[in-house]
């Protein structure tokens, strides 16, 4: 079975990676699991490098968003609503995105990238107040380069895993880690707001 899941796999590339991650970050839903996770693996028997993987997931990422922000912001809300089902745009799922950016502004590109749901959408409202780009870019590549890097790990962690059994204490480190950043930021942000507030 892992025989046949290799050669399914090999036919995942570094510009593959790149094009479904585009697709995943845009309007059209699709999980960023199925492609960096099997990614991860290749990475571990050495049909793939860690880093472009992870790097070339970024850009994917980042170009969708792009997408995602460039229609929020030439189109509009009316225009995305009334031809929702052309963008496979649900309102509920718009409405959340829209909430979220509403409550953390900015730092919401960053964090929005590691929640489900709110991670296709997000770039829309962004779009929608014509945040500005270079910082909607930094903040998409931050937070879309801790997502892409944890699930390329996963993939990684699991095929090692498989041929010895090891790094069952190096996942915990890896995944307290990438708590202790997502934390820091959310902190960090809430701190920023009151200080904005006195």
């Amino acid at each position: 079975m892992l025989h046949i899941l290799e050669i399914l796999l090999h036919s995942l590339s570094y510009f593959s990676i790149f094009i479904l991650m585009s697709i995943e970050s845009s309007f059209i839903p699709f999980p960023s699991e199925a492609v960096m996770i099997p990614a991860g693996y290749l990475v571990s028997i050495g049909t793939l490098e860690f880093l472009p993987v992870v790097l070339f997931g970024i850009f994917g990422s980042v170009f969708g968003a792009i997408i995602n922000y460039g229609i929020g912001r030439y189109l509009g809300r009316g225009y995305l609503l009334k031809h929702k089902k052309i963008f496979f745009i649900k309102e509920k799922h718009l409405k959340r995105s829209e909430e979220f950016f509403v409550k953390h502004g900015s730092m919401a590109t960053f964090i929005g990238r590691l929640i489900p749901v709110v991670r296709q959408y997000v770039s829309i409202p962004a779009g929608f107040s014509n945040m500005n780009f270079f910082k909607f870019i930094f903040y998409t590549a931050l937070g879309s380069g801790i997502w892409m890097f944890f699930l390329t790990y996963l993939g990684f962690s699991f095929g090692l895993t498989i041929s010895t059994g090891i790094l069952k204490w190096a996942n915990y480190l890896i995944l307290g880690v990438f708590g202790a950043i997502i934390l820091f930021f959310i902190i960090r942000h809430k701190i920023n707001k009151k200080k904005q507030k006195v």
